[in-house]
């Protein structure tokens, strides 16, 4: 359950956030859900302008909105990749104002190597050794590296006991919608969120199509066998 007054009391700012959020997984039945959130930024140089208008800020607030009632560890997370990937601190409720104005422009700018990022994450949540499932929000604004790695990663990681939110800013989003489509795998791991301006997506715009995919998955992924 969300503790709203440990909110109220560290990070007053958050609160409708995490109330947002709440009633989104209300919706599809995950108010009791624990999951391992992560977020995995693209900073490759076509996102210096949602980087400079604020936006990945607020991304990263919505996700920490939503790992406060899924995550009882408090922190998310926080990866960067442009041409490879780079960790840098989590996202918590003392830290999470203006985290991405101070880390980010310790990271090169790069091209969009979706492979290192995704290998990351994986990493990431197998080196936590946690029992809950993995929610990765993946926001980018371009085309992979390489597509067909990025193709069968994806493939291989459909065995693991983690989801993707991949999250589409701007217009050039036709990759993200293959791979939200993608055939062969054990299951459909991968949700696909459209926010081309994200100016003019709403927060509950953005859980809504977070959680009710990852509500498909949970059921998908327990009778594969992947999750108990």
């Amino acid at each position: 359950m969300i503790n709203l007054t440990k909110i109220e009391q560290q990070a007053p700012g958050l609160v409708s956030l995490a109330k947002t959020a709440a009633a989104s997984l209300q919706k599809t039945g995950l108010t009791d859900q624990r999951a391992a959130v992560q977020l995995v930024l693209d900073h490759s140089g076509s996102m210096e302008r949602f980087y400079r208008s604020g936006d990945v800020q607020h991304l990263a607030e919505q996700a920490l909105g939503l790992s406060t009632n899924l995550d009882d560890d408090g922190a998310v997370p926080l990866i960067y990749f442009g041409s490879y990937a780079e960790q840098h601190e989590d996202i918590r409720l003392d830290n999470y104002a203006g985290i991405i104005q101070r880390t980010h422009p310790q990271v090169h700018w790069g091209s969009t190597d979706y492979v290192a990022a995704m290998k990351a994450a994986i990493a990431e949540h197998q080196n936590a050794f946690t029992t809950e499932p993995g929610l990765i929000i993946f926001q980018t604004d371009g085309e992979p590296d390489d597509r067909w790695a990025t193709e069968r990663l994806l493939k291989k990681a459909s065995k693991l006991p983690i989801f993707w939110a991949f999250i589409g800013f701007g217009d050039r989003v036709s990759f993200l919608e293959k791979l939200d489509d993608l055939r062969g795998r054990k299951v459909d791991n991968a949700a696909f969120f459209h926010a081309a301006n994200p100016h003019t997506v709403t927060d509950e715009q953005l859980y809504d199509g977070i959680t009710s995919q990852f509500a498909q998955w949970l059921t998908a992924a327990r009778a594969a066998g992947i999750l108990t």
